[in-house]
Protein backbone atom coordinates (compact mmCIF):
# COMPACT_ATOMS: atom_id res chain seq x y z
CA UNK A 1 0.00 0.00 0.00
CA UNK A 2 1.56 3.28 -1.15
CA UNK A 3 -1.26 5.67 -0.25
CA UNK A 4 0.90 7.35 2.38
CA UNK A 5 3.26 8.83 -0.23
CA UNK A 6 2.86 12.49 -1.28
CA UNK A 7 0.36 13.18 -4.08
CA UNK A 8 3.03 14.72 -6.35
CA UNK A 9 4.78 11.32 -6.36
CA UNK A 10 1.68 9.11 -6.51
CA UNK A 11 -0.08 10.89 -9.36
CA UNK A 12 2.60 10.49 -12.10
CA UNK A 13 3.49 7.01 -10.87
CA UNK A 14 -0.07 5.67 -10.87
CA UNK A 15 -0.87 7.41 -14.16
CA UNK A 16 2.17 5.76 -15.77
CA UNK A 17 1.13 2.31 -14.56
CA UNK A 18 -2.42 2.75 -15.86
CA UNK A 19 -1.03 3.87 -19.23
CA UNK A 20 1.32 0.88 -19.42
CA UNK A 21 -1.54 -1.48 -18.59
CA UNK A 22 -3.67 0.12 -21.30
CA UNK A 23 -0.83 -0.01 -23.81
CA UNK A 24 -0.14 -3.71 -23.18
CA UNK A 25 -3.79 -4.73 -23.32
CA UNK A 26 -4.52 -2.42 -26.25
CA UNK A 27 -1.57 -3.74 -28.27
CA UNK A 28 -2.72 -7.33 -27.76
CA UNK A 29 -6.28 -6.48 -28.70
CA UNK A 30 -5.07 -4.64 -31.79
CA UNK A 31 -3.53 -7.88 -33.01
CA UNK A 32 -6.90 -9.57 -32.60
CA UNK A 33 -8.53 -6.66 -34.39
CA UNK A 34 -6.14 -7.00 -37.32
CA UNK A 35 -6.98 -10.70 -37.53
CA UNK A 36 -10.68 -9.79 -37.68
CA UNK A 37 -9.95 -7.34 -40.49
CA UNK A 38 -7.73 -9.67 -42.50
CA UNK A 39 -9.81 -12.81 -41.92
CA UNK A 40 -13.46 -11.70 -41.72
CA UNK A 41 -14.84 -15.20 -41.13
CA UNK A 42 -17.16 -16.19 -38.29
CA UNK A 43 -15.08 -19.24 -37.40
CA UNK A 44 -12.02 -16.99 -36.87
CA UNK A 45 -14.03 -14.49 -34.82
CA UNK A 46 -15.37 -17.29 -32.61
CA UNK A 47 -11.87 -18.72 -32.14
CA UNK A 48 -10.38 -15.45 -30.89
CA UNK A 49 -13.40 -14.39 -28.80
CA UNK A 50 -12.27 -15.96 -25.51
CA UNK A 51 -8.59 -14.93 -25.78
CA UNK A 52 -9.64 -11.35 -26.58
CA UNK A 53 -11.98 -11.13 -23.60
CA UNK A 54 -9.40 -12.75 -21.34
CA UNK A 55 -7.13 -9.81 -22.22
CA UNK A 56 -9.94 -7.40 -21.35
CA UNK A 57 -10.52 -9.06 -17.98
CA UNK A 58 -6.78 -9.06 -17.29
CA UNK A 59 -6.73 -5.31 -18.05
CA UNK A 60 -9.62 -4.79 -15.62
CA UNK A 61 -7.88 -6.86 -12.93
CA UNK A 62 -4.62 -4.93 -13.32
CA UNK A 63 -6.53 -1.64 -12.98
CA UNK A 64 -8.02 -2.95 -9.74
CA UNK A 65 -4.55 -3.89 -8.46
CA UNK A 66 -3.13 -0.46 -9.32
CA UNK A 67 -6.07 1.31 -7.67
CA UNK A 68 -5.62 -0.83 -4.54
CA UNK A 69 -1.86 -0.29 -4.48
CA UNK A 70 -2.15 3.49 -4.36
CA UNK A 71 -5.45 3.93 -2.49
CA UNK A 72 -6.95 2.58 0.72
CA UNK A 73 -10.44 1.93 -0.65
CA UNK A 74 -13.54 0.68 1.15
CA UNK A 75 -15.69 -1.17 -1.39
CA UNK A 76 -19.44 -1.39 -0.71
CA UNK A 77 -21.40 -3.63 -3.10
CA UNK A 78 -25.10 -4.23 -2.40
CA UNK A 79 -27.76 -6.16 -4.33
CA UNK A 80 -25.34 -8.52 -6.11
CA UNK A 81 -27.04 -11.77 -5.03
CA UNK A 82 -27.69 -14.53 -7.60
CA UNK A 83 -25.82 -12.91 -10.49
CA UNK A 84 -24.36 -15.28 -13.09
CA UNK A 85 -21.69 -15.19 -15.79
CA UNK A 86 -23.95 -17.38 -17.93
CA UNK A 87 -26.80 -14.86 -18.15
CA UNK A 88 -27.60 -11.82 -20.30
CA UNK A 89 -27.89 -8.42 -18.61
CA UNK A 90 -28.69 -4.86 -19.59
CA UNK A 91 -26.74 -2.72 -17.12
CA UNK A 92 -27.71 0.92 -16.79
CA UNK A 93 -25.77 3.32 -14.57
CA UNK A 94 -25.20 6.94 -13.72
CA UNK A 95 -21.90 8.43 -14.91
CA UNK A 96 -19.88 10.32 -12.32
CA UNK A 97 -16.31 9.95 -13.59
CA UNK A 98 -13.98 8.20 -16.03
CA UNK A 99 -13.27 5.98 -13.03
CA UNK A 100 -16.74 4.45 -13.50
CA UNK A 101 -15.38 2.34 -16.37
CA UNK A 102 -12.63 0.88 -14.17
CA UNK A 103 -15.12 0.20 -11.38
CA UNK A 104 -17.77 -1.45 -13.58
CA UNK A 105 -15.19 -3.46 -15.53
CA UNK A 106 -13.82 -4.92 -12.31
CA UNK A 107 -17.33 -5.62 -11.02
CA UNK A 108 -18.20 -7.39 -14.29
CA UNK A 109 -14.97 -9.39 -14.13
CA UNK A 110 -16.07 -11.11 -10.92
CA UNK A 111 -19.88 -11.22 -11.20
CA UNK A 112 -21.35 -11.05 -14.72
CA UNK A 113 -20.54 -11.80 -18.41
CA UNK A 114 -18.33 -9.85 -20.77
CA UNK A 115 -19.32 -6.15 -20.68
CA UNK A 116 -20.03 -4.16 -23.83
CA UNK A 117 -20.10 -0.39 -23.46
CA UNK A 118 -21.93 1.98 -25.78
CA UNK A 119 -19.10 4.39 -26.63
CA UNK A 120 -18.82 7.80 -28.23
CA UNK A 121 -17.71 7.58 -31.85
CA UNK A 122 -14.82 9.98 -31.15
CA UNK A 123 -13.12 7.29 -29.03
CA UNK A 124 -12.31 5.37 -32.22
CA UNK A 125 -9.40 7.77 -32.75
CA UNK A 126 -7.87 7.27 -29.29
CA UNK A 127 -4.68 5.14 -29.44
CA UNK A 128 -5.12 1.58 -28.13
CA UNK A 129 -8.67 2.28 -26.92
CA UNK A 130 -10.28 2.70 -30.34
CA UNK A 131 -9.01 -0.45 -32.04
CA UNK A 132 -9.23 -2.47 -28.82
CA UNK A 133 -12.89 -1.62 -28.25
CA UNK A 134 -13.71 -2.25 -31.90
CA UNK A 135 -11.99 -5.64 -31.68
CA UNK A 136 -14.19 -6.47 -28.66
CA UNK A 137 -17.32 -5.60 -30.69
CA UNK A 138 -18.22 -2.62 -28.52
CA UNK A 139 -20.70 -0.33 -30.32
CA UNK A 140 -19.67 3.23 -31.20
CA UNK A 141 -22.48 5.77 -31.24
CA UNK A 142 -22.63 9.12 -33.01
CA UNK A 143 -24.75 11.54 -30.99
CA UNK A 144 -26.24 14.54 -32.78
CA UNK A 145 -27.96 17.56 -31.32
CA UNK A 146 -31.56 18.35 -32.29
CA UNK A 147 -30.41 21.47 -34.14
CA UNK A 148 -27.85 19.43 -36.13
CA UNK A 149 -30.47 16.82 -37.07
CA UNK A 150 -32.80 19.57 -38.32
CA UNK A 151 -30.10 20.62 -40.77
CA UNK A 152 -29.19 17.01 -41.65
CA UNK A 153 -32.47 15.03 -41.44
CA UNK A 154 -30.98 12.06 -43.34
CA UNK A 155 -29.02 11.21 -40.16
CA UNK A 156 -32.16 10.76 -38.05
CA UNK A 157 -32.37 7.17 -36.85
CA UNK A 158 -28.74 6.23 -37.54
CA UNK A 159 -28.12 5.66 -33.81
CA UNK A 160 -31.11 3.32 -33.74
CA UNK A 161 -29.69 1.23 -36.58
CA UNK A 162 -26.28 1.14 -34.88
CA UNK A 163 -27.94 -0.15 -31.70
CA UNK A 164 -29.81 -2.85 -33.61
CA UNK A 165 -26.71 -4.03 -35.52
CA UNK A 166 -24.62 -4.13 -32.37
CA UNK A 167 -27.19 -6.04 -30.34
CA UNK A 168 -27.45 -8.76 -32.98
CA UNK A 169 -23.76 -9.57 -32.42
CA UNK A 170 -24.43 -10.36 -28.76
CA UNK A 171 -27.26 -12.87 -29.22
CA UNK A 172 -25.16 -16.05 -29.15
CA UNK A 173 -22.86 -15.49 -26.17
CA UNK A 174 -23.77 -14.37 -22.61
CA UNK A 175 -23.20 -10.63 -22.55
CA UNK A 176 -23.65 -7.58 -20.38
CA UNK A 177 -24.58 -4.47 -22.34
CA UNK A 178 -23.62 -1.36 -20.36
CA UNK A 179 -25.27 1.97 -21.02
CA UNK A 180 -24.46 5.20 -19.19
CA UNK A 181 -27.99 6.50 -19.65
CA UNK A 182 -27.12 10.17 -19.13
CA UNK A 183 -24.91 10.02 -22.23
CA UNK A 184 -22.04 11.96 -20.67
CA UNK A 185 -20.23 12.41 -17.35
CA UNK A 186 -21.83 14.51 -14.64
CA UNK A 187 -20.32 17.95 -14.07
CA UNK A 188 -21.82 20.92 -12.20
CA UNK A 189 -21.75 22.92 -15.44
CA UNK A 190 -23.71 20.30 -17.39
CA UNK A 191 -26.13 19.90 -14.51
CA UNK A 192 -26.77 23.62 -14.32
CA UNK A 193 -27.26 23.86 -18.09
CA UNK A 194 -29.92 21.12 -18.03
CA UNK A 195 -31.82 22.73 -15.15
CA UNK A 196 -33.48 19.39 -14.34
CA UNK A 197 -35.18 18.18 -11.16
CA UNK A 198 -32.33 15.92 -10.06
CA UNK A 199 -29.84 17.00 -7.43
CA UNK A 200 -26.93 14.69 -8.33
CA UNK A 201 -27.73 13.43 -11.84
CA UNK A 202 -28.08 14.53 -15.43
CA UNK A 203 -31.28 13.79 -17.33
CA UNK A 204 -31.53 10.17 -18.56
CA UNK A 205 -31.79 9.43 -22.29
CA UNK A 206 -34.41 6.79 -22.98
CA UNK A 207 -33.86 5.92 -26.67
CA UNK A 208 -30.75 3.76 -26.39
CA UNK A 209 -32.06 1.37 -23.75
CA UNK A 210 -35.55 1.26 -25.31
CA UNK A 211 -34.07 0.13 -28.65
CA UNK A 212 -31.78 -2.35 -26.89
CA UNK A 213 -34.77 -3.86 -25.08
CA UNK A 214 -36.73 -4.01 -28.34
CA UNK A 215 -33.86 -5.83 -30.08
CA UNK A 216 -32.65 -8.16 -27.32
CA UNK A 217 -35.34 -8.00 -24.65
CA UNK A 218 -36.25 -11.67 -24.98
CA UNK A 219 -32.68 -12.68 -24.13
CA UNK A 220 -32.04 -10.42 -21.16
CA UNK A 221 -32.47 -12.20 -17.86
CA UNK A 222 -32.47 -8.95 -15.90
CA UNK A 223 -31.84 -5.23 -16.02
CA UNK A 224 -29.16 -4.20 -13.52
CA UNK A 225 -29.79 -0.65 -12.39
CA UNK A 226 -26.48 0.36 -10.82
CA UNK A 227 -25.91 3.50 -8.80
CA UNK A 228 -22.27 4.54 -8.50
CA UNK A 229 -21.29 6.80 -5.61
CA UNK A 230 -17.96 8.03 -4.28
CA UNK A 231 -19.19 9.47 -0.96
CA UNK A 232 -15.87 10.79 0.34
CA UNK A 233 -14.63 12.23 -2.96
CA UNK A 234 -16.81 15.10 -4.12
CA UNK A 235 -14.31 16.84 -6.39
CA UNK A 236 -12.50 15.38 -9.41
CA UNK A 237 -12.82 11.68 -8.58
CA UNK A 238 -10.32 10.38 -11.16
CA UNK A 239 -7.65 12.83 -10.00
CA UNK A 240 -8.28 11.86 -6.39
CA UNK A 241 -7.75 8.22 -7.29
CA UNK A 242 -4.49 8.97 -9.12
CA UNK A 243 -3.29 10.93 -6.09
CA UNK A 244 -4.06 8.07 -3.69
CA UNK A 245 -7.03 9.87 -2.14
CA UNK A 246 -9.93 7.62 -3.20
CA UNK A 247 -11.58 6.48 0.04
CA UNK A 248 -14.85 4.71 -0.75
CA UNK A 249 -16.60 3.16 -3.76
CA UNK A 250 -20.31 2.28 -3.61
CA UNK A 251 -21.93 -0.04 -6.17
CA UNK A 252 -25.65 -0.16 -5.37
CA UNK A 253 -27.50 -2.70 -7.55
CA UNK A 254 -31.22 -2.99 -8.22
CA UNK A 255 -32.17 -6.12 -10.17
CA UNK A 256 -35.21 -5.58 -12.40
CA UNK A 257 -37.06 -8.66 -13.68
CA UNK A 258 -40.18 -7.40 -15.47
CA UNK A 259 -38.37 -6.87 -18.77
CA UNK A 260 -41.19 -7.95 -21.07
CA UNK A 261 -43.43 -5.20 -19.68
CA UNK A 262 -40.79 -2.61 -20.59
CA UNK A 263 -40.56 -3.55 -24.29
CA UNK A 264 -42.37 -1.71 -27.05
CA UNK A 265 -42.19 0.37 -30.21
CA UNK A 266 -40.36 3.51 -29.12
CA UNK A 267 -40.67 5.19 -32.52
CA UNK A 268 -44.32 4.68 -33.43
CA UNK A 269 -46.13 4.01 -30.13
CA UNK A 270 -46.60 7.41 -28.48
CA UNK A 271 -48.19 5.95 -25.34
CA UNK A 272 -45.36 3.44 -24.89
CA UNK A 273 -42.78 6.20 -25.33
CA UNK A 274 -44.51 8.32 -22.68
CA UNK A 275 -44.81 5.39 -20.27
CA UNK A 276 -41.17 4.39 -20.79
CA UNK A 277 -40.01 7.95 -20.09
CA UNK A 278 -42.07 7.99 -16.90
CA UNK A 279 -40.56 4.68 -15.77
CA UNK A 280 -37.00 5.86 -16.45
CA UNK A 281 -37.59 9.23 -14.77
CA UNK A 282 -38.90 7.47 -11.66
CA UNK A 283 -35.86 5.19 -11.71
CA UNK A 284 -33.59 8.24 -11.84
CA UNK A 285 -35.47 9.96 -9.03
CA UNK A 286 -34.92 6.90 -6.85
CA UNK A 287 -31.27 6.86 -7.87
CA UNK A 288 -30.94 10.53 -6.94
CA UNK A 289 -32.32 9.74 -3.48
CA UNK A 290 -29.87 6.84 -3.04
CA UNK A 291 -26.91 9.07 -3.94
CA UNK A 292 -28.11 11.81 -1.60
CA UNK A 293 -28.46 9.32 1.26
CA UNK A 294 -24.86 8.17 0.81
CA UNK A 295 -23.54 11.71 0.53
CA UNK A 296 -25.35 12.95 3.64
CA UNK A 297 -24.50 10.08 6.02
Amino acid sequence: MLSGLPAFILMPLSFTLFCLNLAMAGSSLMLGGLLKLILPFKVIHRAIYRPMHFIYRFWAFNNFLIMSLFNKIEWKVTGNDNLSKDAWYLLIANHQSWLDIFVLSNFARTHIPEPKYFLKDSLKKVPFIGMGCWALDMPFMKRYSKSFLKKHPHLIGTDIETTKRSCKKFQNTPTTIINFVEGTRFTPEKHQAQNNSFQHLLSPKAGGIAFTLATMGEQFDKILNITLVYPQNKGHIMKDMLKGQLKEVVIDIEQIDNIEQLRGNYIDDIQYKKTFHQWLTQLWQNKDTIINNYLTK
